[in-house]
């Protein structure tokens, strides 16, 4: 589901790659580490995305682009372009799914909706240390790749990697128990630009049907 998918910002790196250097304490510490310097300071970020969703033969099953914005804690906004238009809010209190070509809206609470997700990586909420685990660290050129595998055992994804580059997140890898792996790159990456908060509220379309719970509508 797109939803488990949300975050993150740049170009995948395609150099060739270090042999993977076991995750040791001591590795894991400096993993960590990486991942709190670059969440330090970050209050908001826009970028454009590319995505490619792979079974596990590797075969292209889709391929999708369009545009993201994040504002921490707990608001972010994924506007899919091609080749559907699909459109992801978070409020901070609730996840708005809208589907132009379904005429249809699904809404969740969004704290039910992030525990133990990718998602939790860029809300502002919950710990990392103890919501995921470092497996391993790669190098490819000057580009650090963490895999951090969840805690929990009740999420729809197995794996997730991280590539930093500084304090820079370039891309993300994402395997579901499906075998199937979501790769995201990013592009005109802006971190901490001022952005409206209207961007962060959603409506549900004259006409549409509405499943889940809206509660009390965004203004």
């Amino acid at each position: 589901m797109k939803w488990t998918l949300l975050i993150a910002v740049c170009t995948l790196v395609t150099s060739a790659t270090a042999a993977p250097e076991a995750a040791t304490a001591s590795a894991k510490d400096t993993a960590m580490a990486r991942l709190d310097s670059f969440m330090r300071e970050l209050q908001s970020l826009e970028a454009d995305f590319e995505q490619q969703l792979r079974d596990g033969q590797g075969r292209l099953i889709e391929q999708s682009s369009g545009k993201l914005a994040m504002h921490r804690p707990n608001r972010f906004r994924w506007d899919y372009q091609e080749p559907h238009a699909q459109t992801i809010v978070a409020d901070g209190q609730r996840l708005w799914l809208y589907d132009p070509d379904l005429e249809q809206v699904t809404v969740r609470p969004l704290e039910q909706t992030l525990a133990g997700t990718p998602a939790m990586l860029l809300s502002g909420e919950g710990d990392l240390r103890t919501s995921f685990r470092v497996e391993k660290i790669e190098k490819r050129g000057a580009v650090e790749w963490l895999t951090l595998l969840p805690t929990r055992h009740d999420t729809d994804f197995k794996r997730v990697k991280l590539a930093l580059r500084g304090n820079a997140l370039e891309a993300m890898e994402l395997a579901d128990k499906l075998g199937q792996t979501t790769a995201l790159e990013f592009r005109n990456v802006r971190r901490n630009p001022a952005i409206d908060a209207a961007r962060f509220a959603f409506k549900p379309p004259a006409g549409v049907d509405v499943i889940g719970d809206a509660g009390k509508q965004s203004p």
